[in-house]
This record gives structure tokens, C-alpha cells and sequence, in this order.
């Protein structure tokens, strides 16, 4: 990671933290348990980092553009316009190679782009007007939701989760 000295790299530092959280819970569910789903409407282990990479696709690709535009089609659309790969990884080595990759290619591609253009203005989701930066830490926060789900899921199948430990210790 690049020093801190700007609002892009504290950014991006937070979205390497929280991909690493994510990428240690995802290591650690064995590769046979990526079937699981605790109830038949949630999403299984695999369709969990599945959906995880491909928000972040669509994040990154859609906050880097100069015409962001979160409502010119519909939210399914809108992903498919970048989840491809995501939708193509369905092994637990796959999905962690592109939990790797895609992290990169993001930081990149939010470099290239610069600070200044994630401090204009877009139309979020609700209508209401925010920042790129803004949504880019709505991106972090939704892998963390989703990091704390596969933890629970790992409790469910018997595991301690990765977090609980590394704070042990383990």
C-alpha cells in the first residue's frame, strides 16, 4: 500500500483491510463446505463471494468513470455490465484468486483515476446526491457486512472464525 496522503489512500488502505478480513474468512471455510447456506433463501458460501466481487466490480468500474451513473439501467443490469468473471469463478480457489486480482485492479484503476474525481457528485441509489468517496466506503462496508455473515456461517459449520482467531492470538 502507498502512504497515506490523501483521502484516495486512506481509501483504498481501508478497502485493502477489509478485503484481507475477507479473503482470511474465505480461506477459511473448507472448499467442501462452499455448498453451505444456513436457510434455503440465503446465499451459499460460493454465491456469497460471488455477489461480494461483483458489487465490487460495478463499484469500481461505475466510480471511475467520468459519467457515473447508478441509475442508467437497473440494478441487475448494472452489475452484469462488470460481473462476469465474478459469475465465472465458482471454485473456492477461483473465487480467491479473484478476491486478489480484483483488489488490485481496482486500487489501480481508483489511482488512475484520481482523488478529484471521487469528490464529485453522483446520484446514489436513493436519489439523494453524494460523493464517489462516499460510495467507495459504502463498497468497503458492504464487504464487511458480508465478511460477518461468513463468520457466522463458519460458526454454523463448526469453525472458529479467522478473526476471532488472529484477535486470540491463533
Amino acid at each position: 500500500m502507498s502512504p497515506m496522503t490523501s483521502l484516495l489512500e486512506e481509501a483504498l488502505e481501508a478497502w485493502h483491510g477489509t478485503r484481507h478480513g475477507l479473503i482470511a474468512e474465505v480461506r477459511n471455510i473448507p472448499a467442501t463446505r462452499f455448498d453451505f447456506r444456513p436457510v434455503p433463501e440465503m446465499r451459499n458460501v460460493a454465491e456469497m463471494v460471488q455477489h461480494i466481487l461483483e458489487v465490487a466490480m460495478m463499484m469500481t468500474g461505475e466510480l471511475t468513470r467520468s459519467d457515473t451513473n447508478l441509475h442508467r439501467a437497473p440494478w441487475p443490469k448494472l452489475l452484469a455490465m462488470y460481473a462476469k468473471p465474478a459469475w465465472r469463478a465458482k471454485t473456492k480457489p477461483a473465487l480467491l484468486r479473484l478476491l486478489v486480482s480484483q483488489l488490485k485492479d481496482g486500487e489501480r484503476t481508483f489511482r488512475a483515476a484520481g482523488e478529484l474525481a471521487l469528490l464529485q457528485f453522483l446520484k446514489r441509489f436513493d436519489g439523494k446526491p453524494g460523493t464517489k468517496l462516499a460510495w467507495l466506503f459504502h463498497g468497503i462496508s458492504h464487504e464487511e457486512y458480508h465478511r460477518a455473515q461468513l463468520a457466522v456461517y463458519a460458526r454454523l459449520m463448526g469453525k472458529e472464525p479467522a478473526l476471532t482467531r488472529l484477535i486470540r492470538g491463533g
